[in-house]
């Protein structure tokens, strides 16, 4: 596997072929590009970094039972590290900020990093059997749809949130657009 000076990359699929597989297609593509040009497409210019899990049905299922109280496989699931957005949108396309109460009690505040320090994202973790059916089903590659899910991946670590129709549309319309530029057709 190559390096990635944006992204710790992690491919963790319990099927060797499926494993060989997946690098492969991580492999033929600058997926640092892709996170570079999604960021700076909604207006975020800092160097961040981020952590990218490529696993198997068993491992984001587990995740997303953990998580978000799904014991269901998914496609993609984003963790991001942000106590609030980062991205300026309006106030329907984002998650909203949690309230941590021991921060809230215990009347301290968050940590802030350095103004020259890289901020950490979080991290994006995505099935590859889950990204192979789908792409299958819908008439495309692999490829377009892992770079897809890479780019709802980090619009959700920057503040995006698809719960609401204006969320949704709106990152639709980047990760489609996204694509296009880099020549990607679904």
């Amino acid at each position: 596997m190559q390096e990635h000076p944006l992204i710790e990359l992690y491919v963790t699929v319990s099927d060797e072929q499926q494993n060989r597989e997946a690098e492969q297609t991580l492999s033929s593509v600058n997926i640092d590009a892709i996170v570079q040009r999604t960021l700076r497409s909604v207006g975020i210019t800092q160097q961040i970094m981020l952590t990218l899990l490529v696993t198997d049905e068993d491992g984001i299922r587990e995740m997303n039972k953990q998580y978000r109280e799904q014991d269901k496989p998914t496609d993609v699931l984003s963790f991001p590290l942000l106590e609030k957005p980062l991205v300026e949108a309006p106030e329907d396309q984002l998650w909203q900020p949690q309230e941590n109460a021991e921060t809230a009690t215990a009347g301290t505040s968050a940590f802030v990093s350095p103004p020259a320090a890289v901020t950490n994202l979080g991290d994006i973790v995505m099935s590859w059997p889950t990204l192979v059916k789908q792409a299958n089903a819908a008439g495309h590659s692999a490829q377009y749809e892992l770079l897809y899910l890479l780019c709802h991946g980090v619009l959700h670590l920057v503040g995006y949130d698809d719960h609401t129709e204006a969320g949704y549309q709106a990152m639709v319309g980047i990760q489609e657009r996204i694509l296009q530029e880099v020549g990607q057709k679904a």
